[in-house]
């Protein structure tokens, strides 16, 4: 099993999940370009593809063949485009608190500029501190929208992660945004797939959560809303998350 993490992120978001099931299954977590210990690149410009296309190489370094791929968010996205890209290479897709590309609602489209904002900000006030801003007004606006106590974890493996320089910042937070505009025919990805996503993740993230079944090649494809779950929903309810993913890996006929 091979976990990818979300923007801003590092390995360390799926600790939980790596440590607890390592007791029946190989467990990859590793550093997506211009984060943690992998850190940035020269590459003026990033995307999904390229974060996918590194995942490929990682996965030919460690001869590690048809893995069940495990990404939330941005990892979600690097899970999705390595499918469609290599679908003989996955056994099995989780998808979490994530999002295919396609046409957007108004609501939706908001929150994608919003990325694109925060990486101008961030030339002012680093990520770190707008990520704490942004829980406070989210939770104001939708209470528990960060999960219960997940927000307070999740900024501090943020906090206590190597800081992403602004340069890398940007181009990580574009290429999360124009993830929703790339071209990715999913039809051919057959492999089973398990979509988890957090009861109280926003409104415009749930709805476009539901539209992967259809994207995809794959007949079994398992829908699943996380109690208490925010848009960390393997931090907020780790339990009910690894448990979901183990049974799912177990049924999985490899």
């Amino acid at each position: 099993m091979v976990f990818v993490h979300g923007m801003a992120m590092d390995h360390r978001m799926w600790d939980g999940q790596t440590t607890a099931l390592s007791d029946e299954f190989t467990t990859v977590a590793y550093d997506v370009r211009g984060h943690g210990r992998t850190g940035g690149s020269d590459a003026a410009l990033y995307s999904v593809d390229l974060f996918a296309a590194d995942l490929d190489a990682l996965l030919n370094a460690l001869a590690m063949e048809r893995p069940v791929l495990v990404g939330l968010s941005l990892g979600g996205c690097i899970a999705q485009a390595y499918a469609a890209a290599h679908p003989e290479n996955v056994a099995g897709l989780v998808l979490a608190d994530t999002f295919p590309p396609g046409p957007l609602s108004v609501r939706a489209r908001l929150l994608f500029s919003n990325l694109r904002v925060l990486a101008r900000l961030d030339r002012i006030v680093r990520y770190k501190r707008l990520n704490r801003l942004q829980m406070w007004v989210g939770d104001k606006l939708s209470p528990g929208v960060a999960g219960e106590g997940a927000g307070e974890r999740i900024q501090r493996l943020m906090e206590s992660s190597p800081t992403i320089p602004h340069e890398e910042f940007a181009k990580i937070a574009r290429a999360t945004a124009a993830f929703s505009t790339t071209p990715l025919d999913l039809s051919g990805v057959i492999a089973p797939a398990l979509l988890l996503y957090g009861e109280r993740v926003p409104g415009p993230l749930q709805d476009l959560a539901r539209t992967v079944p259809a994207r995809l090649g794959s007949t079994k494809v398992t829908v699943t809303e996380v109690p208490n779950g925010g848009h960390a929903s393997n931090v907020d309810n780790p339990a009910f998350f690894t448990e979901e993913v183990r049974e799912f890996v177990r049924g999985i006929d490899r």
